[in-house]
């Protein structure tokens, strides 16, 4: 990346938090979030199955879940979790219950992974009022311009969903997981490979919530070959969670 590009990464930090949710106020923040995204905006899951508009499953009280706030508005911008796998091998993680037909079953057998090892990122959803720029339809909050942005600030947005990546990852250091599993979007691997954080596709292309296939990448791959001046925000984000996850 060059100068104008770490600039970016550092002034990221300026304008957002990224906190490993544990009170209930925080959690529900998350929730909030993911029912905008998956049940309002693109339908993914039906509003009518969560009547107070907080989108929750079945792995949420085992995961372990980060809040991206925007500082100066105190609102939620994205969110993100980590699943861990259970030592329980019929208890099974998000890909394996819901994907299973499109992964490479060979190529996981490769790995030889032990349970307590593996995680799955999921639930990763950037809010449409820090994803819309000026001249696009308006958001639940209005026009993004109501939220008086500055241009430079603004130019930060895009690090939202890469600063989830990097939560996980603090969160894969953290717990142990060196082997993390990620069903996405194919623009995202790409979108984060430009930075050295490079994830190997496990699986076929399917339409799940979107056309969407399954990713894998070592823990500390991701860690030893980050840009530099994006290791710089990691650091940071690193240093936040780990606060809070060594206190609960």
């Amino acid at each position: 990346m060059n100068n104008e590009k770490e600039s970016l990464a550092e002034r990221f930090l300026q304008y957002f938090q990224v906190v490993l949710a544990t009170s209930e106020e925080d959690k529900r923040a998350v929730f909030e979030v993911r029912y905008r995204v998956y049940c309002e905006e693109f339908r993914y899951e039906s509003g009518e199955n969560f009547p107070d508009k907080a989108e929750m499953d079945e792995y949420d009280d085992r995961s372990l879940h980060c809040l991206i706030r925007h500082k100066s508005s105190g609102r939620a911008a994205g969110c993100v979790r980590l699943v861990p796998a259970s030592n329980d091998i019929t208890d099974l993680l998000p890909f394996e219950k819901y994907c299973t037909a499109s992964v490479d079953a060979a190529f996981i057998e490769s790995l030889k992974s032990e349970r307590c090892e593996i995680a799955e990122v999921s639930r990763l959803a950037v809010d449409g009022a820090f994803r819309r720029r000026g001249g696009e339809s308006a958001t639940r909050f209005g026009e993004i311009e109501t939220m008086d942005c500055s241009a430079v600030e603004k130019r930060t947005f895009s690090l939202i969903a890469i600063s989830g990546f990097l939560a996980c990852t603090a969160l894969a250091e953290l717990s142990g997981r060196s082997d993390v599993f990620a069903m996405m979007e194919p623009f995202l691997p790409r979108l984060v490979k430009h930075s050295g954080i490079c994830w190997q596709q496990a699986g076929k292309t399917i339409q799940y919530h979107g056309e969407r296939a399954l990713y894998y990448i070592k823990t500390q791959s991701a860690v030893d070959n980050m840009v530099p001046d994006l290791k710089v925000l990691y650091l940071a984000i690193y240093q936040e969670i780990a606060q809070t996850y060594s206190a609960s």
